[in-house]
């Protein structure tokens, strides 16, 4: 049991990896997307609005072939054995950026106009404007919706396997089918949970601490 847990171990730094990865440039990306989703330069919206319905309306796990097979396809690159792993991160970030962009823009257009003009009056700028006043507000209107895209990042780490990238998951089924028991298939199950618990508990602390705008 020890040698099962050491091995799926091992295996679980691997999508931890992913995981950490995928939420420090994704959540920044989705951000800076959903600007561009609001933007009045209509081509600019138009573009972000047709790149996001791609990302969204698109299985990750065909974004993920496309990502790492792309560049010798359609380029002719040779892979490396490191693009594995950075294929897996950008596709990732770039499919989760486009549902955290959705967010961030349904959250910032939930603040009434009337904060902008008076932050105007007020004399600041729309970038101030939005950093002290907007963006708090929103993030505690997102939070929710945010926390169930964390939650389901951990359970998608698995679909790295697509490009042959051993996480989690994909250790678990390589031990049980070396095993001979599904015993490995339900730690690794355990280690979702108990993962995901962990992140909805600290997403609930950060919750409660923007309390204090309403």
């Amino acid at each position: 049991m020890i040698g099962i847990i050491t091995k799926i171990l091992s295996g679980a730094k691997a999508s931890l990896l992913i995981f950490f990865l995928t939420l420090i440039f994704s959540l920044p990306l989705g951000l800076i997307l959903s600007s561009f989703r609001m933007s009045k330069n209509k081509i600019l919206n138009g573009i972000t609005v047709f790149i996001i319905s791609i990302l969204r309306g698109t299985p990750l796990m065909l974004q993920l072939i496309v990502w790492f097979f792309g560049p010798y396809y359609i380029f002719g690159i040779k892979l490396n054995p490191s693009w594995r792993v950075t294929s897996i991160i950008i596709g990732f970030s770039i499919n989760y950026a486009a549902y955290f962009a959705e967010i961030f823009r349904a959250g910032i257009e939930s603040i009434p106009i009337g904060q902008f003009e008076a932050a105007s009056v007020l004399g600041y700028t729309r970038f101030v404007a939005f950093v002290k006043i907007i963006l708090p507000q929103m993030i505690k209107r997102v939070l929710p919706p945010v926390t169930n895209e964390i939650i389901t990042l951990i359970k998608d780490t698995s679909l790295a396997f697509v490009v042959a990238y051993a996480e989690m998951f994909t250790m678990a089924k390589q031990v049980a089918a070396a095993e001979t028991t599904i015993v490995p298939l339900f730690v690794a199950g355990l280690f979702y949970y108990v993962f995901n618990y962990i992140v909805a508990y600290v997403m609930e602390r950060i919750e409660k601490s923007f309390s204090y705008y309403w």
